[in-house]
């Protein structure tokens, strides 16, 4: 009796069946079966998902694939998307330095640097000196450095206070420091070597406007065969002319890209070239190359058919073989083997 009242406390007694002898399934087990089952169907389905998700699916890796891949594209893309921002300012500068110099001419009657006295004076801008490259009204810009006369002498005379003559107009968003007497705050002005550097103070950004493309890159003047040019190379040093202790500042692509948008894509021939002034190299334009090395052809930017061979420091060649210079974008397309001079007057 103890034992059935045990077993009833637990759970009811089985029912017996008609012929008395046999006990049928007590329901509850049987319900209990099939939970247990449920449940370990449910913990198999969770560890078949489990070892699944251990590694990536074709369908997961494909979809990983796809978006590293927009993200490099997106990347590059957003890199040639600034180098090509750079090209068109760099373009754009010069076109409005060429605006301002010809609204100054209209307005004043001479380039800037190179109006006279007692023109100049009574216009309120600088006083000029009584030498060539002092204000001749030549029409052509140029420098007279204690004496020595020519063109290129950029970091005195004519070239020196073209940019301050376009500033006190207020012609370039460029603020370039005036002249004193002493000459101490002008280079080489009057003869008095300040040479200005990057670093020091004042620095060559307050001499020279700062080139929209590259990190040591200026804007200047010079002029050779007759002709003025604006140049844009590295500028690491001003005295009596441009000096660049390093390298001519624009990549052989960058060159070859704003001459092919701006002119005729090539380095020796039309309204822009790849010459420059780099007194380090040599005392008068040069054609471009890395390394302080000489492009190939004469000095003062006169074109030349000569074959010229690779070599690292290039910033054109014709591969060796005679005939019109070609930028070296083969091989050399990411050096800053190139300076750039733009026609214009």
């Amino acid at each position: 009796m103890t034992n059935i009242l045990c077993r009833s406390a637990r759970e009811p007694y089985p029912a017996i069946t008609a012929a008395g002898d046999h006990l049928s399934p007590h329901p509850l087990r049987h319900q209990d079966n099939k939970e247990n089952e449920t449940e370990r169907s449910e913990i198999l389905s969770i560890l078949d998902k489990h070892v699944m998700k251990s590694g990536f699916t074709l369908i997961e890796l494909s979809i990983v694939l796809v978006i590293i891949g927009l993200v490099a594209g997106g990347i590059l893309t957003g890199r040639d998307m600034i180098k090509a921002a750079e090209i068109r300012a760099q373009i754009s500068q010069i076109e409005k330095y060429h605006t301002a110099v010809h609204a100054f001419q209209i307005k004043y009657g001479y380039l800037p640097g190179d109006i006279p006295d007692p023109y100049a004076s009574n216009f309120g801008f600088q006083s000029r000196g009584t030498s060539p490259g002092q204000g001749d009204g030549n029409g052509l810009i140029e420098g007279n450095c204690a004496g020595t006369y020519d063109g290129w002498e950029g970091g005195e005379g004519e070239n020196a206070v073209f940019w301050e003559d376009l500033s006190a107009a207020q012609l370039i968003d460029a603020t370039i420091l005036g002249y004193d007497k002493n000459g101490i705050n002008w280079p080489y002005t009057q003869g008095f070597n300040t040479s200005p550097t990057l670093t020091s103070t004042p620095a060559i950004k307050d001499w020279l406007p700062t080139a929209k493309i590259g990190t040591t890159n200026y804007v200047y003047t010079f002029s050779v065969n007759g002709i003025n040019y604006f140049s844009v190379s590295s500028v690491t040093k001003l005295a009596c002319s441009m000096k660049s202790t390093t390298n001519p500042g624009i990549t052989v692509q960058q060159a070859y890209t704003i001459d092919s948008k701006a002119d005729d894509g090539l380095p020796q021939s039309g309204a822009m070239m790849a010459c420059y002034v780099n007194n380090q190299v040599a005392s008068s334009p040069i054609w471009s190359a890395g390394a302080n090395n000489e492009g190939t052809g004469s000095r003062h930017c006169v074109s030349t058919t000569t074959a010229t061979p690779y070599q690292s420091y290039n910033c054109y060649d014709n591969n060796n073989t005679a005939g019109t210079e070609q930028y070296s974008l083969s091989q050399n397309a990411n050096v800053q083997n190139c300076g750039l001079a733009f026609k214009f007057q």
